[in-house]
């Protein structure tokens, strides 16, 4: 069967290489490159270097309008596949493919519809999900479903280990699909349930508020990790809160306040304090916790106010 596939960031890159050993991909549209790292190098998107390295032909696009449309007219595809592309596919090319468009979606449709559906599913505290192959329609993941998969959602698991495993996983849930769909005995049923929304995170998202629950305040940060990145304040400036732990056994600290206990460095929330493991204090490398407290005590020392280091996050 003929396919284009439409995918942009690393997670697409198991779902193309699962379709592309199984049928033949005509096209790879993917967004334009982009500028990354301090210098503002031009950079092609993971899935661009993945098609490349596989041989296949590669469209460059952050728009599907009408010239995108045409080439892929030109190339009479049988079907059109997303994985996490970055735009919306349109009539006419919505109807361009004999069998239409199918998109892999990291959630248990019409839950988390929209594009964090995996980071809004940690934040809210959700103990399941999984991925969904659906037919693709204009109005955003409601299509029907043709397979889905669950898993659990680990009580330590980050966002981004979790899509990790839901890309890998969802290749073959995808590939199956196709596979079924070139054989004439795919069945799609439709959605039911509660509809929830999962817009993309802006870096407000990604502020940790420690009068929450200390549970609440864990399941945004493993939410967030590794992208926009969870933070506090700490004297106005952005404070990076890169790795964490739950602590059942600490008594309780004022929320906000930062305390060491031997090894471990504790921030207080709204019940239990949280250890931090790595954190990145502003305009500096990511380091241990233990080791930004005990500078912090020794730059207190020196100024004479050994016994309390002042540490309090906002």
């Amino acid at each position: 069967m003929r396919i284009v596939f439409a995918g942009t960031p690393a997670v697409a890159i198991p779902s193309l290489e699962a379709v592309a050993a199984r049928h033949e991909v005509v096209a790879v549209v993917t967004r334009e490159d982009a500028p990354l790292g301090r210098k503002r190098v031009l950079t092609p998107s993971p899935v661009a270097e993945a098609a490349e390295r596989l041989g296949l032909p590669v469209v460059k696009a952050n728009r599907l309008g009408e010239d995108v449309t045409a080439r892929i007219a030109a190339l009479r595809p049988d079907l059109g596949v997303v994985v996490a592309y970055g735009g919306l596919v349109r009539e006419p090319l919505l109807s361009l493919p004999r069998l239409g468009w199918v998109n892999l979606h990291f959630s248990l449709l019409p839950r988390w519809r929209g594009a964090a559906p995996v980071q809004r599913a940690v934040i809210a505290g959700d103990t399941e999900t999984g991925a969904a192959v659906f037919h693709l329609v204009p109005e955003l993941d409601a299509g029907d479903v043709y397979a889905e998969l669950r898993r659990p959602i680990g009580q330590d698991e980050t966002a981004g280990e979790l899509l990790g495993a839901l890309a890998d996983e969802g290749a073959t849930l995808l590939a199956d699909t196709v596979d079924a769909l070139s054989a004439g005995t795919a069945v799609a049923t439709p959605q039911t349930g509660e509809v929830t929304l999962a817009p993309k995170l802006a870096l407000d998202d990604a502020r940790l508020d420690l009068t929450e629950p200390a549970e609440r305040v864990y399941a945004r940060l493993r939410g967030v990790t590794p992208e926009p990145g969870a933070f506090v304040l700490l004297e106005g400036e952005r404070f990076k809160v890169l790795a964490a732990r739950r602590t059942d056994d600490e008594e309780p600290l004022p929320p906000g306040a930062v305390e060491l206990r031997g090894k471990r460095v504790l921030a207080g929330t709204g019940t239990a304090p949280l250890e931090l493991v790595t954190v990145q204090p502003a305009g500096r490398r990511a380091m241990p916790a233990a080791d930004w407290m005990r500078g912090i005590a020794s730059s207190a020392a020196t100024a004479s106010t050994a016994g309390s280091t002042g540490v309090v996050f906002a």
